[in-house]
C-alpha cells in the first residue's frame, strides 16, 4: 500500500465527522476525493455566487489522508469516468460538524448521500464513522443491551439462546399460542416474529399481541421465567409508537423493528419512547453492504444504529447460509462490542444457519458468550422437537465454554442434533 496522505490545508480546529471511505477510480485519485469533499460540502459543478472563502473555510469538507490499496472490484461501476485501469485508496473526509450538527437526519445525506452517484468514482463504500461527542450527549444510548436484557431474561450469565417464529408467515393468531407455549417451556430465552412479519393480515399485531402474551403468562405460571418476545413493530413512526405502547400495555418486554425500513432517525425517536428494549433487525442490509465497490460497510453501519438508541443488533452468523463470511461476522460483532462515544453498548445478535454445531466456531471467533444466538431451523428442526433443540444448544455451549469436544458430551439431545445437521463444524 502507498500512502497518499494529504495534510488538512487550511484547517482551523473545526470539529468534524471523519468519514473513510474505499474509493475506486479511473482517474487520478486525488480528482477524485476532491469531488466527494465538495460534493458533500459546500462545492458543486461550477463557482456560484456566494461561495466566499469565509464560507468555505467554515464549511468545506477536508481531504485529511489517502492510502492506496489494491481495488477490490474488476468492474467499475456504471457511468463511471476515465480511462486509467482502476485504483483505489482508503481515504478520510472530515465533514464540518456545523454543517450538519449532531443530527442523524442531516448526517446520513452528507456521509451516504449523493456521493454514490459521482461519474468520478468507479466504485464507493463508507467502511468507518468518527463521530463528534456533540453526538453522544444528543441521543439515548440503548437501555437496556447486555445487561438490561439478562436481568429481563432471567439469564445472569451464559449464551441466551432464542429462536424465530416459523412458518415465517400465515399463522394465525391462535397458532401461536402453542407454538409460544412450546418454545418457552422448552426453555427458551427469546423468542421473535420474523422481519416479513409486522402488522399483516394472517396475524394482526393486537390480535398476535393478545396471543402471545397469554401464552408467556402461562409459562411464567409453570415455570417461574418469562422469555423475551420481540414482537415486530415496524410501521410509520405514529403507528410504530402505539404499536409499541400496545405491547407494552399487555405486558410484552421487547419491541422489534426492521431498521432499514424505518430508519434511523424513526428508531431515534422510538427510542426516546421506549419502555422496553428495541431489537433491530437488519433486513435489506445486503443490499447496502454486500458489493465491494458499493455502499455502507458494518463498521460504519453498526455506529449509526447504534447511536440511535437499539439495544440488540443482528450481526450475521458463522458458518451461514447468506453470504457474509466468518471475518466479517468477526469483525461486526467485535464493532458492536467496543463503545461508542464512551458507551452507546449493545447485544451482538447471530442468526441464519445456527444450531448446536456452531457454538465452538462462535466462542472462538467472538471470545465471547454475551451474545443472543437465534436458531430457527436448529431448534425447531431438532428430529425430537423445539425442547430437544433448545437443550442441544443450551448443552453445546457448555461443553465449548468447559473446553470438551462436543461429540464426547453424553446427551441425546446434542448427539441427535449432530447427526441431523450435519456433525460438528470445524473450529
Amino acid at each position: 500500500m502507498r500512502d497518499l496522505t494529504v495534510p488538512a490545508e487550511g484547517d482551523t480546529g473545526r470539529e468534524l465527522t471523519v468519514a473513510t471511505y474505499r474509493v475506486v477510480t479511473r482517474l487520478p485519485l486525488e480528482q477524485a476525493v476532491n469531488a466527494i469533499a465538495g460534493e458533500q460540502s459546500t462545492g458543486t459543478f461550477v463557482s456560484v455566487a456566494g461561495e466566499t472563502d469565509e464560507l468555505r473555510a467554515r464549511h468545506s469538507a477536508v481531504v485529511l489522508g489517502m492510502t492506496e490499496i489494491p481495488a477490490p472490484i474488476t468492474e467499475p461501476l456504471p457511468g463511471s469516468r476515465g480511462d486509467r485501469p482502476l485504483h483505489a485508496a482508503l481515504v478520510r473526509i472530515g465533514f464540518p460538524l456545523d454543517n450538519t450538527g449532531p443530527s442523524l437526519t442531516n448526517l446520513f445525506p452528507v456521509v451516504a448521500g449523493n456521493l454514490y452517484e459521482l461519474r468520478e468514482l468507479a466504485g464507493l463504500k463508507l467502511v468507518d464513522l468518527e463521530l463528534p461527542d456533540a453526538f453522544g450527549r444528543a441521543y439515548l444510548p440503548a437501555g437496556y443491551a447486555v445487561e438490561g436484557t439478562r436481568r429481563l431474561v432471567g439469564r445472569p450469565s451464559g449464551v441466551m439462546i432464542g429462536t424465530i417464529v416459523k412458518p415465517n408467515v400465515g399463522l394465525r393468531p391462535s397458532d401461536y399460542v402453542d407454538l409460544v407455549l412450546e418454545l418457552g417451556l422448552a426453555g427458551a430465552d427469546f423468542i421473535k416474529d420474523d422481519e416479513v412479519n409486522a402488522d399483516c393480515p394472517p396475524a394482526p399485531l393486537a390480535q398476535r399481541i393478545r396471543a402471545v402474551t397469554g401464552a408467556l403468562d402461562e409459562v411464567e405460571r409453570r415455570t417461574g421465567r418469562r422469555p423475551m418476545y420481540a414482537f415486530n413493530i415496524s410501521d410509520e413512526p405514529d403507528r410504530m409508537l402505539r404499536n409499541h405502547d400496545m405491547v407494552v400495555a399487555a405486558g410484552g418486554t421487547c419491541v422489534m423493528v426492521n431498521l432499514n425500513v424505518v430508519g434511523f432517525p424513526a428508531v431515534a425517536m422510538l427510542r426516546r419512547h421506549a419502555r422496553v428494549p428495541i431489537h433491530a433487525h437488519v433486513t435489506g442490509i445486503g443490499a447496502l453492504s454486500r458489493h465491494a465497490g458499493l455502499g455502507i460497510g458494518h463498521v460504519a453501519y453498526q455506529k449509526l444504529a447504534r447511536l440511535a438508541g437499539i439495544d440488540h443488533l443482528h450481526c450475521g452468523g458463522f458458518h451461514s447460509k447468506f453470504y457474509v463470511t466468518d471475518d466479517d461476522v468477526a469483525a461486526m460483532v467485535a464493532a458492536v462490542r467496543t463503545p461508542l462515544l464512551g458507551g452507546f453498548p449493545c447485544l451482538p445478535v447471530l442468526s441464519s444457519a445456527q444450531w448446536a454445531g456452531t457454538a465452538p466456531v462462535t466462542l472462538e471467533r467472538t471470545g465471547t458468550d454475551d451474545l443472543l444466538v437465534l436458531a430457527g431451523g436448529g431448534v425447531l428442526g431438532h428430529p425430537d422437537g423445539a425442547a430437544a433443540g433448545i437443550t442441544s444448544i443450551r448443552q453445546a455451549w457448555a461443553a465449548t465454554v468447559a473446553g470438551v469436544p462436543l461429540h464426547e458430551v453424553d446427551s441425546p439431545e446434542l448427539a441427535r442434533a449432530l447427526k441431523h445437521f450435519g456433525g460438528v463444524v470445524a473450529r
